[in-house]
């Protein structure tokens, strides 16, 4: 499917496949067919990457020029509320003409900004600015997916540190906060791979402007963004750094309690120790045993089992074990 948008005063609109190429500022394909590719690249007198060279990892396959025109790929984040989150690749072709992005999934910034900018004016009145406008629209994005990652974070520390305040001797189940902290990670590190991707895109993109003889006009908006991408990467590191130190409580206060369990039956054994071998010596039905014939035999091996736990009890707790 391809999309295709002019700027009309100020404003971005979706126009029809065939409109008059000289106002189209921005084409945008979602995973389009064979045939679309075709037609586009036959119009436009260049050829798109495909699926395949877009997920390469290296920065000369992901960041290059061709025959005058800047090709430029980042990963970002898709479908992130659900329990799938994707991370793929959007190529974005910049030359002369209108922008052209190249994508095979859907971030929320690609519906989003298209919206606003039909609304509101925007600085849209080429490629270059269609580009710079979508990337910040899709920085904001990523810096309202760390926000929501943040707000999820404490939560899931208020559960672990808080959970069960009232009962201390109650033991609770973490397998959900688990859960929550492997998902908030594969999240944040999503978001730290597409701002590290977006950042090296900007400092690609300032020589390309150059190139374009448009530097100097989006050079500060060219800055902007490439400082929130990299404060945005530093957040999302140290949101990375406080779920490893969420995790590891979160499994130190399982060990405790798993040390709890332990030390309970541990004590509970210890403490049913002394009544038992009292009864094995008088279960032994020896001959020689005088006070299997005594009136106060049995009384006196219940009260000698007693006073072993009563003894052993007042040995735990004068240690300070219970």
């Amino acid at each position: 499917m391809i999309r295709t948008y002019a700027a009309v005063d100020g404003h971005l609109h979706q126009v029809d496949a065939g409109a008059d190429a000289g106002r189209v500022v921005w084409f945008d394909l979602l995973s389009p067919d064979r045939e679309e590719e075709l037609r586009l690249q036959g119009s436009l007198g260049l050829e798109l990457p495909s699926q395949e060279e877009m997920a390469e990892i290296e920065d000369s396959s992901r960041l290059y020029i061709e025959n005058g025109i800047a090709f430029m790929t980042a990963l970002l984040p898709a479908q992130v509320e659900s329990r799938d989150p994707i991370l793929a690749p959007v190529t974005f072709v910049l030359g002369a003409g209108p922008l052209i992005t190249l994508r095979y999934h859907t971030p929320r910034a690609f519906d989003t900004f298209p919206q606003r900018a039909t609304r509101a004016e925007t600085a849209c009145a080429d490629g270059a600015s269609v580009l710079l406008s979508l990337l910040d629209a899709v920085v904001d994005r990523l810096a309202d997916l760390l926000e929501a990652c943040g707000r999820d974070v404490e939560r899931l520390a208020r559960d672990v540190f808080d959970k069960g305040a009232g009962s201390p001797g109650r033991q609770h189940d973490y397998r959900e906060v688990l859960r929550g902290v492997g998902r908030l990670g594969r999240v944040s590190t999503m978001i730290q791979d597409s701002l590290v991707t977006i950042e090296r895109l900007t400092t690609f993109l300032g020589p390309v402007l150059d190139r374009y003889g448009i530097a100097k006009a989006c050079r500060p908006r060219l800055k902007a963004l490439s400082r929130d991408a990299h404060f945005l990467t530093e957040h999302a590191a140290a949101l990375s750094g406080k779920l490893g130190f969420l995790l590891d409580a979160t499994l130190g206060m399982i060990s405790i309690e798993q040390n709890a369990i332990i030390k309970i039956l541990s004590i509970a054994a210890a403490v049913f120790l002394p009544p038992t071998l009292i009864a094995s010596v008088y279960g032994m039905n020896f001959a020689a045993m005088p006070e299997l014939n005594s009136p106060w035999g049995y009384p006196l091996s219940v009260g000698l089992m007693v006073a072993s736990v009563l003894l052993t009890l007042w040995f735990f707790k004068s240690r300070g074990w219970l």
